[in-house]
């Protein structure tokens, strides 16, 4: 049953991870052409994803000891990766750029979908440890900052200026942020329930 389990899951996250890395590189190559920060940040985001999900297979079929050290790696990631975006939007509002809304409003619907997709697959699975949760929570995050991409891109097309397309590069900074603190709450929690089981395992057999 548990190799079932994770015979499904690992399937499962090469699915997802195939995706991702597709995503990364349509962002990087949309972004680039369209001059926009909130597609490469998107790209830079599918990018650590397609990591944090090459983490997670290697975890699989480990110890959750090695679970939560991929999750916190995973949560890490995130956060870095918030500060390049950061990085990306502060070079840009100083430097100027030029964005091509209508470009970024196709690519975000496309990947929208495609995350749909992945949130979609994760949550078919059952009883998901803490990387089969983090990578839920990569999806969420990915799909959300897709909408943000769709109204920045509409902004940025109707005012003929490049502010809604760095806010948004801003927000999916955050998210990315947020998630990763999460996650990393989520792998502490799971580090202080393994102690606690094991203390009680210690004293049943005392």
């Amino acid at each position: 049953m548990v190799e079932k389990k994770n015979a499904t899951e690992r399937r499962t996250l090469w699915i997802v991870l195939g995706l991702n890395i597709g995503l990364a590189i349509a962002f990087f190559a949309s972004g680039a052409f369209g001059d926009s920060s909130a597609l490469i940040a998107n790209g830079l985001d599918n990018l650590s994803d397609s990591f944090v999900y090459a983490i997670s297979l290697f975890a699989l079929s480990r110890s959750t000891k090695w679970k939560r050290g991929a999750a916190n790696v995973s949560g890490g990631l995130l956060i870095l990766f918030a500060l390049g975006i950061l990085y990306d939007a502060w070079r840009r509002y100083v430097g100027g750029s030029d964005p091509l809304g209508t470009i970024m409003i196709v690519m975000a619907l496309v990947a929208a979908a495609i995350n749909a997709l992945c949130v979609w697959l994760l949550a078919r699975l059952r009883d998901p440890d803490v990387n089969i949760r983090a990578a839920n929570t990569f999806s969420w995050n990915d799909f959300a900052a897709n909408l943000g991409i769709v109204v920045a891109g509409g902004l940025v097309a109707w005012l003929g200026t490049n502010w809604p397309d760095l806010v948004v590069g801003v927000i999916v900074a955050g998210i990315a942020a947020w998630g990763g603190v999460g996650i990393l709450k989520d792998a502490h929690g799971e580090h202080h329930k393994a102690v606690h089981d094991d203390n009680q395992a210690s004293e049943d057999i005392a």
